[in-house]
């Protein structure tokens, strides 16, 4: 059960907005790509935030009809391709993905406050956890309801 909540969690996070830009250029080096490990500390970061969604109260019940496995698998494309990884982004625009789900600032803060709990749990520096919020933060305006 606790798996299940916890791979629920992970799905959330790519609802939440970390998923659907795919219409963002990919930076031009892989230098944050590098500074988080490659492909292999992204998945770990990915998954660090699906245990941290399926956690939080505050937004685990967005993430109840969620493909898991889809979100987790459109998370490290997406934050992959954010740091300037060898990769590309398959997922729906983040203005989709987040449609009809009435998300407010206190969702989509809960979601980055997890992000920089599972960054930290990978003792990723402070400031290559800032240079990956920086990438993100555009996305906001396409998650929160308006």
């Amino acid at each position: 059960m606790r798996r299940q909540l916890r791979a629920t969690a992970s799905v959330a996070l790519i609802l939440f907005g970390l998923v659907g830009c795919a219409a963002s250029p990919a930076p031009e080096n892989d230098s944050l790509y590098q500074a988080m490990g490659g492909q292999a500390g992204i998945n770990r970061v990915v998954e660090g935030l699906l245990y941290q969604i399926a956690d939080d109260e505050r937004i685990v019940h967005h993430f109840a009809d969620t493909d898991i496995a889809r979100l987790q698998e459109k998370l490290q494309e997406q934050f992959c391709v954010e740091a300037g990884g060898p990769c590309v982004y398959s997922g729906d625009s983040m203005a989709d993905v987040h449609a009809g789900f009435e998300l407010t600032e206190a969702d989509f803060n809960a979601l980055v406050e997890d992000l920089i709990a599972a960054m930290e749990a990978e003792q990723l520096p402070v400031t290559v956890q800032n240079r990956l919020l920086q990438r993100l933060a555009p996305m906001r305006a396409d998650i929160i309801y308006r």
